[in-house]
């Protein structure tokens, strides 16, 4: 009787489940995965720069992967039209007296001032950038962008607290810094009770949207993931977070995200 014939390696490749941060293709789409030991299902995100990451609980078989992206196929199209049809238009900045920058969502014009002190500050409504920073466009930009974080971080920490006793929540530690392309993440693991970052360019918006996002990530420390219950924890929340959520994806494709001319 003939050995049968040995496995192929494509085969036994096949059979290895994904890990996080490789890439996969599936259904001849390129998606970046994501493994999650608080997930239990398989989930998918539209990124705002239109790339797709599959959302996996550890070892996650790819054959599981590729057939949930083909169910999916529909979901995507639909998603990736209505993104098309919301292009981003993010601004481009000049480093010049009376150009608008957004905190809060009121707009101040810049005021080139030669006084010593923060490179960029608020005075008189005002925002004040020293005038030996402003004819260096790269390094006025790391000061105003530092500007935001700090600015930020300082009214997060304030806001963060109310929004957790009112989900229920632990209060997580937050930082305000470049997430990429998300307005928020949420990290479980990070402090004693996860860490919440938050991209310094939503602190442009109304502060309204800014409390948005950050009960959109304080809701993932009881839910991972964007099925039903996690809609449902949040509108219990904020019942108008339907409404919030589409006037963030129109001011959000809006914002100043460090764009100078040079």
């Amino acid at each position: 009787m003939p050995a049968s014939d040995p496995p192929s390696p494509d085969k036994a490749i096949d059979r290895v489940p994904l890990v996080h941060g490789q890439m996969l293709v599936a259904d001849g789409r390129e998606l970046s995965v994501s493994v999650s030991v608080r997930r239990k299902q398989l989930g998918l995100t539209v990124e705002r720069d239109g790339s797709l990451t599959l959302r996996v609980p550890p070892e996650c078989d790819p054959r599981r992967a590729e057939g949930f992206v083909r169910k999916s196929r529909p979901w995507i199209e639909a998603k990736l039209r209505l993104r098309e049809q919301h292009r981003p238009a993010h601004p481009v900045r000049a480093i010049r007296e009376g150009e608008t920058f957004r905190y809060l969502g009121r707009e101040y014009r810049l005021l080139l001032v030669d006084e010593g002190g923060a490179p960029v500050r608020l005075v008189a409504g005002r925002l004040a950038l020293d005038k030996a920073v402003a004819v260096e466009p790269r390094r006025a930009r790391r000061e105003l962008i530092a500007w935001y974080r700090k600015a930020g971080l300082r009214w997060a920490q304030g806001r963060l607290q109310p929004w957790a006793a009112r989900m229920e929540v632990p209060e997580p530690a937050v930082t305000v810094r470049d997430v990429g392309n998300r307005w928020g993440t949420y990290r479980q693991g990070e402090g004693k009770n996860g860490r919440v970052a938050l991209h310094w360019a939503v602190f442009q918006l109304p502060a309204h949207l800014v409390d948005y996002i950050i009960a959109h990530e304080l809701a993932h420390i009881k839910i991972s993931g964007h099925g039903a219950d996690y809609w449902t924890l949040l509108k219990r929340a904020i019942p108008e977070c339907e409404v919030r959520k589409a006037e963030l994806d129109d001011l959000g494709r809006r914002l100043w995200l460090g764009q100078v001319i040079k």
